[in-house]
C-alpha cells in the first residue's frame, strides 16, 4: 500500500516522506513486464482485483508513475545531473528506452448511477485523452475512423458537427461502435502506446464490459494496455456480469490477473521503517509496532495507513531530537483501534468540526467526485467559502484531494474534489440520515439543472439519480426517459431498457394524473423502440409497451402520438407475418394521418399499408400507395423520419414499388424505380435504408435471374450489415448469398448459408418473407440433387402461407413444386433402372447404328 501520507494524515505539521509502495514487488514487475508486450504489439488486459482498501489505485498509481517519462522540474542541479546522466545510460544500454512515452488516460465507473450510463468511463478516458493530445489529433482521429464515438465526445466537436454526426449516424448497431474504437486505438497506438486506466468496474455498465471483452479478443496488433480494477465481493454481491465476462476472457487466454492480498508483518515492518526513518542511529523501537499493527488491521493497507496516521495525531507516536518514538506502551496500541476500517473512519469523521463534517456529508451526496459549486447549493453557502474549506482539508490530508476544475453551460467556474477512497464517501454517506440526504440530493439535482439549462441532458443520468433520491418523482421519470433516449444514440439498449424500465417502475408511485399518463406515453414509445432494436421487431415486450402506449392515447386523447405507436404495432404483427391486423393498423394509420393531414405522417402510412398489402399479393393496390407516398416525400423535408421509423420512407416506397412493378410484369420500370432506391439511400446517408434498399435490389434481380447482380448487391450489404451491427439484415444477406452460391455450382455451401440465415431470423420471432426464403432453399436443394429435402421446405412455406395469408408468392412456390416432384421421380427411375437387370435385344446387331437414332429410340 502506498504511503500517501502526505494526503492521508490527520497531523498537519508532521513532515512526511515520500510516497512508497510495500509488498508490491512482484506485482509491480508483472505488470511492466506486460507493459513491455503491450510495447511490441501484444495487447494486454489486466484485471486488478482486491477488497476495498486493499491498495488497487495504490498500486496502479505507482506502475504508471514509474511509466512516465522522468521530467526536469525544479529539482537542484546536482540531481538534474543525475537524471540526465541516468537516462543516457538507459538508452545506451536499451534502446528499447527510445519508444514514446505510453499515453495514459483514466476513466472512472460510478456507482450512483442506476443502472449505469454508457460506456462513462471509456468516453471519460477519450476525453482526457482528446484534450491532452496535441492539435486536436484525437477528434481527427475518430472523425475518420471512429464517428460513433466523436458524437459522444462533445467537449472534441462543434455543436454543428455532432448535429451532422447524429444525424448520419442513425440506426447504426453496438458492434460497428465497438469495432470502430477497437481499430481507432490499433491505428492511434501503431507508434505510441496506450495505458487506458479503468477503475471500479463493479459499478460498470454492460456496454462498457462488451467493448472490453471486444477488445481483448481483438487478434490485431495493439499497442495497448487496459488496466481494469474491481473488488470481487461486490461483484458477486451485485450478481453483476463482470464476473462471468472476466471468466470468459481469462479461460480462452484473453486476459491477465493480480489478485492483491493482505500485507505480511514484514512489509508492514518496511512501510514502518519509511514512514518513521531513525537515521544512522539504528534500528526503531517503532518495528516492534508491526506484530501489533498486523494483527489489528489483518494487514489491510488502507487500515494500516489509517492506524498510523491516527497515532501520530494522539500523541502515541512522536518525533523527538529527530527520530520517532513511541510514548505508551506497546500492550495499550491495539486499544486505540476500532475493530474494522469502516468504524475507524466514523471515529475520525467524529474528530472533525461540525461544520467540516457537514461539509463532507454534502460531498458525499455529490459523488465520490463533485465540483464545489454542487456542495455549495447543498450547504447553503457561497462557492468561494465551500472551496476554501475544502482546501483546508486538502492542506491538512484529510479526506480530499483536488481534481482539477470545471465549468457549467451557465459560466460557473469551481474547483473540483474527490475523496482519496471510494470507502470514504460510502461510510460518510451511510451515515448521513435519510432525510438530510433526500433533501441534500433535491438541492445539487436542482443546481446542476440549472447550470445545464437546455444541455441538461447530457447529465440525465447525473439528474435522475439526484431527482430519484431527493424523491422529485416527476423529474427523475423525465430525465430517465433523457438517459434511455441517449443510451439509445450509443446503441447500449441494455441500459436503455435499465433506464426506461425503472421510470416507468417510478411512475407507479404517481397519482394517475393526464400528466402521468401523458409522460407514460411518452416513455412506453421509447421503451417500444429500444426493445425492437435490441430484441427484434417480433418482440412480444416491444408489443406489450406499444399496446400500452395505444390504452395511454385513448386516455389522454393524443391522437399525434397515437401514429408512432400505430406504426410500431404495425411492424410487430408484419414482422410475425399476422397480415390481417398489421392490415388493420395501417388503415388506421392511413386515416389518422389524412384526418390530421399531416404530410409526414401520410408518407409513412402509404409505405406501410403498401407494404403488408404486397405481403399480402395484391401488387396492384400495393404499388398505388407506393407512388402516393413517392409524390408526398420531400428528401428535405422528410429524411429526419428515418430516426422514428427505422429506415427513410422516400427509399422504402421507391425500393417496394419496384418489386411491385416486377409483379405487375414491369421489368424496365423496376428496375428503373430501384435505383432511384439507391441512389436516395446514398443521398440520406441512412444505413438502415441503405441495407433496405440492397436488400430489395438483391431480391430484383433475383427475380430476374442475374446472379451476379444479386451476389454484388449481397456483398455490399453483408459489408454494410457487418459495418453497422445490423444483425437482421446480415441473416437476410446471408440467405441471398446462400442462393448465389447454389447457383455458382457450389450449391452445397449454399443450402448451409441458408439453413443458418433461416436459423438466425427465426430464433428472433421474425416470420415476414419466410415462404420466400424457404422458396430459395428449395431451388438451392434442386441444384443439390435433394429434390426431397427441397419439396419438405416447400411444404413448410405452404404452411407458413396457408397460416398468415401471405400468398406473394404462391405462384411461384406452386411451380417449383412442380420441378422439384419431377427431379425427385427422375431420379426414382433412374434408381429403379440402375437396378433392373438389362433386357437382350432379340434383333441382331446392325453395324453403324447412328448415335442419332439411338438417342430417338432412346427418347420414344
Amino acid at each position: 500500500q502506498k504511503a500517501k501520507v502526505e494526503h492521508l494524515s490527520l497531523a498537519p505539521s508532521t513532515q512526511h516522506p515520500a510516497p512508497h509502495l510495500v509488498g508490491r514487488e512482484t506485482e509491480l514487475a508483472q505488470l511492466h513486464g506486460w507493459l513491455e508486450k503491450a510495447r511490441s504489439g501484444e495487447r494486454q488486459v489486466v484485471f486488478i482485483t482486491g477488497e476495498p482498501g486493499i491498495g488497487k489505485t495504490s498500486l496502479v498509481e505507482t506502475f504508471l508513475l514509474g511509466v512516465r517519462k522522468w521530467e526536469l522540474g525544479s529539482e537542484d542541479r546536482i540531481n538534474q545531473k543525475a537524471k540526465i546522466k541516468h537516462q543516457k545510460s538507459k538508452i545506451e544500454t536499451d534502446p528499447r528506452s527510445l519508444t514514446p512515452e505510453p499515453w495514459i488516460s483514466r476513466g472512472q465507473c460510478v456507482e450512483q448511477y442506476g443502472a449505469g450510463e454508457a460506456y462513462l468511463p471509456v468516453l471519460e478516458a477519450l476525453g482526457r485523452l482528446g484534450r491532452e493530445m496535441e492539435n486536436g489529433a484525437l477528434p481527427t482521429l475518430l472523425r475518420q475512423h471512429a464517428p460513433t464515438w466523436l458524437v459522444h465526445l462533445p467537449s472534441l466537436i462543434d455543436p454543428p458537427e455532432r448535429e451532422e454526426l447524429h444525424r448520419q449516424l442513425a440506426g447504426t448497431g453496438q458492434e460497428r461502435m465497438l469495432r470502430e474504437l477497437a481499430q481507432a486505438l490499433e491505428i492511434l497506438t501503431a507508434e505510441r502506446p496506450l495505458v487506458l486506466w479503468l477503475e471500479d468496474l463493479h459499478w460498470s455498465d454492460q456496454a462498457t464490459l462488451a467493448l472490453l471483452a471486444a477488445l481483448a479478443r481483438r487478434p490485431e496488433p495493439a499497442r495497448l494496455m487496459i488496466l481494469a480494477t474491481y473488488r470481487p465481493g461486490d461483484v458477486l454481491a451485485r450478481e453483476h456480469r463482470l464476473r462471468e465476462a472476466h471468466q470468459e476472457l481469462q479461460l480462452h487466454g484473453y486476459c491477465q490477473e493480480l489478485a492483491l492480498g493482505f500485507l505480511s508483518e514484514e512489509h508492514i515492518a518496511e512501510y514502518l521503517a519509511v514512514r518513521f526513518p531513525v537515521g544512522a542511529t539504528g534500528r526503531s523501537p517503532l518495528q516492534r509496532l508491526a506484530r501489533l499493527i498486523h494483527q489489528r488491521t489483518e494487514g489491510n493497507p488502507l487500515f494500516m495507513v489509517n492506524v498510523m496516521d491516527h497515532l501520530v495525531t494522539q500523541g502515541v507516536i512522536v518525533r523527538r531530537d529527530g527520530h520517532w518514538e513511541l510514548t505508551g506502551k506497546m500492550e495499550d496500541v491495539p486499544a486505540v483501534t476500532p475493530p474494522t476500517i469502516r468504524q475507524f473512519l466514523e471515529q475520525q469523521l467524529d474528530r472533525l468540526s461540525s461544520a467540516d463534517q457537514r461539509l463532507l456529508e454534502v460531498a458525499s451526496v455529490a459523488g465520490a467526485e463533485f465540483s464545489a459549486a454542487a456542495v455549495a447549493a447543498g450547504v447553503g453557502a457561497p462557492t468561494a467559502e465551500v472551496e476554501e474549506q475544502c482546501e483546508t482539508l486538502v492542506r491538512r490530508g484529510q479526506f480530499l484531494q483536488t481534481q482539477g476544475s470545471e465549468e457549467w453551460p451557465d459560466g460557473t467556474i469551481a474547483t473540483r474534489y474527490g475523496f482519496f477512497h471510494a470507502l470514504y464517501q460510502e461510510v460518510l454517506y451511510e451515515r448521513a440520515p435519510v432525510g438530510r440526504k433526500v433533501e441534500l440530493h433535491r438541492r445539487i439535482g436542482e443546481r446542476h439543472e440549472s447550470a445545464y439549462g437546455d444541455q441538461a441532458g447530457a447529465i440525465a443520468t447525473v439528474l435522475a439519480m439526484h431527482f430519484e433520491r431527493g424523491r422529485e418523482y416527476p423529474r427523475a421519470v423525465y430525465y430517465l426517459e433523457e438517459a434511455g433516449k441517449t443510451a439509445l444514440r450509443r446503441n447500449a439498449h441494455h441500459e436503455a431498457i435499465g433506464h426506461l424500465t425503472r421510470g416507468r417502475e417510478l411512475l407507479q408511485t404517481l397519482a394517475d394524473t393526464p400528466e402521468r399518463a401523458q409522460r407514460e406515453l411518452s416513455l412506453q414509445l421509447t421503451l417500444g423502440t429500444a426493445l425492437m432494436a435490441t430484441r427484434g421487431f417480433a418482440s412480444p415486450e416491444a408489443a406489450q409497451a406499444y399496446n400500452r402506449a395505444r390504452e395511454l392515447c385513448r386516455q389522454v386523447n393524443d391522437s399525434r402520438q397515437l401514429g408512432p405507436v400505430l406504426w410500431g404495432l404495425r411492424t410487430y404483427y408484419n414482422g410475425r407475418a399476422e397480415f390481417s391486423i398489421a392490415r388493420e393498423l395501417a388503415e388506421q394509420l392511413l386515416a389518422l394521418a389524412q384526418r390530421l393531414e399531416e404530410p409526414a405522417l401520410l408518407v409513412e402510412a402509404h409505405r406501410a399499408l403498401g407494404n403488408t398489402l404486397w405481403f399480402q399479393g395484391e401488387a396492384v393496390a400495393a404499388h398505388e400507395h407506393f407512388a402516393q407516398g413517392s409524390a408526398l416525400y420531400d428528401v428535405r423535408q422528410h429524411r429526419s423520419l428515418a430516426l422514428l421509423y427505422e429506415n427513410d420512407p422516400g427509399v422504402g416506397c421507391l425500393s417496394f414499388a419496384a418489386v411491385a412493378l416486377w409483379n405487375l410484369g414491369c421489368p424496365d420500370r423496376a428496375r428503373h424505380s430501384m435505383q432511384e432506391a439507391l441512389q436516395l439511400a446514398q443521398d440520406v446517408a441512412h444505413p438502415g435504408s441503405q441495407a433496405m434498399s440492397l436488400a430489395l435490389s438483391a431480391a430484383l434481380h433475383l427475380n430476374r435471374r442475374e446472379v451476379q447482380t444479386v451476389r454484388d448487391h449481397v456483398e455490399a450489404l453483408t459489408a454494410l450489415a457487418r459495418k453497422q451491427g445490423f444483425s437482421g439484415w446480415l441473416a437476410t444477406g446471408t440467405i441471398y448469398r446462400g442462393w448465389a452460391l447454389a447457383q455458382h455450382g457450389q450449391a452445397e455451401e449454399g443450402v448451409q448459408e441458408i439453413r443458418l440465415g433461416l436459423m438466425t431470423l427465426h430464433a428472433t420471432g421474425i416470420e415476414l418473407n419466410r415462404p420466400r426464403y424457404l422458396m430459395m432453399l428449395a431451388e438451392a436443394c434442386a441444384q443439390a440433387g435433394k429434390p426431397a429435402e427441397g419439396l419438405t421446405a416447400l411444404s413448410e412455406s405452404l404452411a407458413v402461407m396457408e397460416r398468415t395469408g401471405g400468398r406473394l408468392y404462391e405462384v411461384e412456390l406452386y411451380r417449383l413444386q412442380g420441378e422439384l416432384a419431377l427431379q425427385q421421380e427422375s431420379q426414382k427411375s433412374k434408381v429403379k433402372n440402375r437396378n433392373r437387370p438389362p433386357t437382350p435385344d432379340p434383333r441382331p446387331p446392325r453395324r453403324g447404328r447412328s448415335l442419332f437414332l439411338q438417342s430417338n429410340r432412346d427418347c420414344r
